[in-house]
Protein backbone atom coordinates (compact mmCIF):
# COMPACT_ATOMS: atom_id res chain seq x y z
CA UNK A 1 0.00 0.00 0.00
CA UNK A 2 1.41 3.34 -1.12
CA UNK A 3 1.59 6.47 1.18
CA UNK A 4 0.16 9.68 0.47
CA UNK A 5 2.66 12.54 2.01
CA UNK A 6 1.03 16.05 2.09
CA UNK A 7 3.20 19.06 2.10
CA UNK A 8 2.01 22.64 3.17
CA UNK A 9 3.13 26.34 3.25
CA UNK A 10 1.72 27.69 6.66
CA UNK A 11 1.71 30.64 8.84
CA UNK A 12 1.77 30.80 12.58
CA UNK A 13 -1.90 31.77 12.68
CA UNK A 14 -2.67 28.70 10.14
CA UNK A 15 -3.17 30.52 7.25
CA UNK A 16 -2.05 28.39 4.01
CA UNK A 17 -3.33 30.64 1.45
CA UNK A 18 -1.34 32.48 -1.09
CA UNK A 19 1.98 31.77 0.10
CA UNK A 20 3.64 33.39 -2.81
CA UNK A 21 2.50 36.57 -0.89
CA UNK A 22 4.38 35.83 2.52
CA UNK A 23 6.50 32.51 1.89
CA UNK A 24 9.49 33.57 0.06
CA UNK A 25 10.99 35.83 2.59
CA UNK A 26 11.97 32.86 4.51
CA UNK A 27 13.05 30.52 1.93
CA UNK A 28 16.71 29.23 2.38
CA UNK A 29 19.02 26.15 1.35
CA UNK A 30 16.98 24.46 3.94
CA UNK A 31 13.89 24.61 2.64
CA UNK A 32 15.11 24.03 -0.20
CA UNK A 33 16.04 20.76 1.03
CA UNK A 34 12.85 20.09 2.69
CA UNK A 35 10.85 20.61 -0.20
CA UNK A 36 13.05 18.12 -2.79
CA UNK A 37 13.24 15.47 0.16
CA UNK A 38 9.49 15.03 -0.58
CA UNK A 39 9.14 16.41 -4.09
CA UNK A 40 12.54 15.92 -5.61
CA UNK A 41 12.05 12.12 -6.73
CA UNK A 42 8.54 11.72 -6.84
CA UNK A 43 7.09 9.31 -9.72
CA UNK A 44 3.19 10.42 -8.95
CA UNK A 45 1.54 13.45 -7.83
CA UNK A 46 -1.92 14.21 -6.30
CA UNK A 47 -3.82 17.58 -6.94
CA UNK A 48 -6.68 19.58 -6.18
CA UNK A 49 -7.62 21.24 -9.46
CA UNK A 50 -6.63 24.64 -8.09
CA UNK A 51 -3.34 23.52 -7.00
CA UNK A 52 -2.62 21.93 -10.64
CA UNK A 53 -3.95 24.99 -12.38
CA UNK A 54 -1.28 27.35 -10.18
CA UNK A 55 1.29 24.59 -10.96
CA UNK A 56 0.21 24.23 -14.47
CA UNK A 57 0.58 27.59 -15.50
CA UNK A 58 4.31 28.13 -13.79
CA UNK A 59 6.38 24.80 -14.29
CA UNK A 60 6.43 24.13 -18.01
CA UNK A 61 7.39 27.24 -18.55
CA UNK A 62 10.17 27.44 -16.19
CA UNK A 63 11.06 24.05 -17.35
CA UNK A 64 11.42 24.99 -21.07
CA UNK A 65 13.54 28.19 -20.15
CA UNK A 66 15.96 26.27 -18.68
CA UNK A 67 17.14 27.90 -15.44
CA UNK A 68 18.37 27.04 -12.33
CA UNK A 69 15.34 25.24 -11.46
CA UNK A 70 14.50 23.57 -14.65
CA UNK A 71 15.51 20.33 -13.18
CA UNK A 72 12.85 20.06 -10.51
CA UNK A 73 10.50 21.58 -13.23
CA UNK A 74 11.25 18.65 -15.43
CA UNK A 75 11.23 16.32 -12.38
CA UNK A 76 7.41 17.64 -11.88
CA UNK A 77 6.82 17.35 -15.62
CA UNK A 78 7.50 13.69 -16.06
CA UNK A 79 5.98 12.76 -12.69
CA UNK A 80 2.09 11.03 -13.13
CA UNK A 81 0.00 14.15 -12.08
CA UNK A 82 -3.79 13.36 -11.23
CA UNK A 83 -6.36 15.46 -10.46
CA UNK A 84 -9.69 15.35 -8.37
CA UNK A 85 -11.91 17.54 -10.16
CA UNK A 86 -15.96 17.25 -10.15
CA UNK A 87 -16.00 18.71 -13.66
CA UNK A 88 -13.48 17.52 -16.86
CA UNK A 89 -10.35 19.44 -17.44
CA UNK A 90 -8.46 20.15 -20.31
CA UNK A 91 -5.19 19.48 -19.65
CA UNK A 92 -2.03 20.76 -21.29
CA UNK A 93 0.97 19.51 -19.14
CA UNK A 94 2.33 16.57 -20.10
CA UNK A 95 1.48 13.29 -17.85
CA UNK A 96 -1.88 14.74 -16.06
CA UNK A 97 -4.65 13.01 -15.95
CA UNK A 98 -8.07 12.95 -14.23
CA UNK A 99 -9.27 10.95 -11.20
CA UNK A 100 -12.20 9.43 -12.21
CA UNK A 101 -15.28 8.62 -9.81
CA UNK A 102 -16.12 8.70 -6.40
CA UNK A 103 -12.65 10.37 -4.73
CA UNK A 104 -12.65 8.20 -1.63
CA UNK A 105 -13.14 5.12 -3.73
CA UNK A 106 -10.26 6.26 -6.27
CA UNK A 107 -7.80 7.28 -3.93
CA UNK A 108 -8.03 4.29 -2.01
CA UNK A 109 -7.53 2.31 -5.40
CA UNK A 110 -4.67 4.54 -6.53
CA UNK A 111 -2.98 3.48 -2.82
CA UNK A 112 -3.28 -0.21 -3.58
CA UNK A 113 -1.07 0.08 -7.01
CA UNK A 114 2.35 -0.83 -7.57
CA UNK A 115 4.89 2.44 -7.15
CA UNK A 116 8.49 2.78 -6.27
CA UNK A 117 7.33 5.43 -3.39
CA UNK A 118 4.93 7.71 -1.77
CA UNK A 119 2.31 9.52 -3.63
CA UNK A 120 2.96 13.44 -3.39
CA UNK A 121 0.61 16.25 -2.56
CA UNK A 122 1.46 19.94 -2.63
CA UNK A 123 -1.38 22.68 -1.86
CA UNK A 124 -4.60 21.03 -2.73
CA UNK A 125 -6.08 22.16 0.79
CA UNK A 126 -9.54 21.11 0.47
CA UNK A 127 -8.48 17.93 -0.50
CA UNK A 128 -6.01 17.02 2.23
CA UNK A 129 -9.09 17.82 4.36
CA UNK A 130 -10.86 15.14 2.91
CA UNK A 131 -7.92 12.54 2.84
CA UNK A 132 -7.52 13.12 6.83
CA UNK A 133 -11.10 13.04 7.45
CA UNK A 134 -11.15 9.63 5.35
CA UNK A 135 -8.21 8.07 7.09
CA UNK A 136 -5.84 8.13 3.50
CA UNK A 137 -3.69 10.74 4.32
CA UNK A 138 -0.28 8.77 6.06
CA UNK A 139 1.89 12.12 6.59
CA UNK A 140 1.70 16.36 6.36
CA UNK A 141 4.67 18.11 6.39
CA UNK A 142 3.86 21.53 7.47
CA UNK A 143 6.59 24.12 6.82
CA UNK A 144 5.60 26.69 9.43
CA UNK A 145 6.54 30.02 9.42
CA UNK A 146 7.31 32.61 11.93
CA UNK A 147 4.73 35.14 10.78
CA UNK A 148 0.74 35.55 11.47
CA UNK A 149 -0.23 36.55 8.07
CA UNK A 150 -4.20 37.27 9.74
CA UNK A 151 -5.91 36.83 6.52
CA UNK A 152 -6.89 33.88 4.06
CA UNK A 153 -7.83 30.45 4.27
CA UNK A 154 -7.07 28.25 7.14
CA UNK A 155 -5.32 24.37 7.26
CA UNK A 156 -8.07 23.63 9.55
CA UNK A 157 -11.86 25.52 9.02
CA UNK A 158 -14.30 25.02 11.86
CA UNK A 159 -15.96 21.73 12.26
CA UNK A 160 -17.16 19.48 15.42
CA UNK A 161 -14.59 16.44 14.70
CA UNK A 162 -11.19 16.92 16.31
CA UNK A 163 -8.20 15.95 14.13
CA UNK A 164 -5.23 14.29 16.38
CA UNK A 165 -2.25 14.57 14.94
CA UNK A 166 0.90 12.68 16.04
CA UNK A 167 4.73 14.88 15.18
CA UNK A 168 7.17 12.10 13.70
CA UNK A 169 10.09 14.66 13.72
CA UNK A 170 10.49 18.22 14.17
CA UNK A 171 13.41 20.85 12.63
CA UNK A 172 14.10 24.51 13.16
CA UNK A 173 15.35 26.52 10.35
CA UNK A 174 17.84 29.71 10.21
CA UNK A 175 15.34 31.69 9.36
CA UNK A 176 12.96 30.19 12.13
CA UNK A 177 11.03 28.33 10.16
CA UNK A 178 10.03 24.49 11.89
CA UNK A 179 9.46 22.05 9.54
CA UNK A 180 7.11 19.72 11.17
CA UNK A 181 5.71 15.94 10.11
CA UNK A 182 2.81 14.74 11.34
CA UNK A 183 0.75 11.18 10.65
CA UNK A 184 -3.00 10.84 12.15
CA UNK A 185 -3.33 9.59 15.80
CA UNK A 186 -6.08 7.98 17.25
CA UNK A 187 -8.60 9.89 18.80
CA UNK A 188 -8.45 10.71 22.00
CA UNK A 189 -11.54 10.41 24.47
CA UNK A 190 -13.21 13.60 25.88
CA UNK A 191 -11.60 14.22 29.26
CA UNK A 192 -13.43 16.19 32.05
CA UNK A 193 -12.03 18.86 34.71
CA UNK A 194 -12.38 16.13 37.19
CA UNK A 195 -10.38 13.76 35.10
CA UNK A 196 -7.75 16.44 35.09
CA UNK A 197 -7.96 17.17 39.09
CA UNK A 198 -7.81 13.66 38.99
CA UNK A 199 -4.88 13.21 37.58
CA UNK A 200 -2.97 15.95 38.74
CA UNK A 201 -3.69 14.78 42.15
CA UNK A 202 -1.98 11.62 41.64
CA UNK A 203 1.50 13.11 39.93
CA UNK A 204 4.52 12.89 42.39
CA UNK A 205 5.41 16.45 44.23
CA UNK A 206 8.60 17.97 43.11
Amino acid sequence: MRKIIAGLFISLDGVVEAPDQWHFPYFNDEMGAAVDATLGSVDTMLFGRKTYDSFAGAWPEREAAGGEDAAFAKILGDARKIVASNRPLDFSWRNSERLEGDLIEAVTALKAEPGPGPIAMSGSVSLVRQLLAAGLLDELHLLLHPIAVRKGMRLFDEGEAPVPLTLISSETFRTGVLNLHYAPAERVGQGTYEDAKTHLRQQPEG
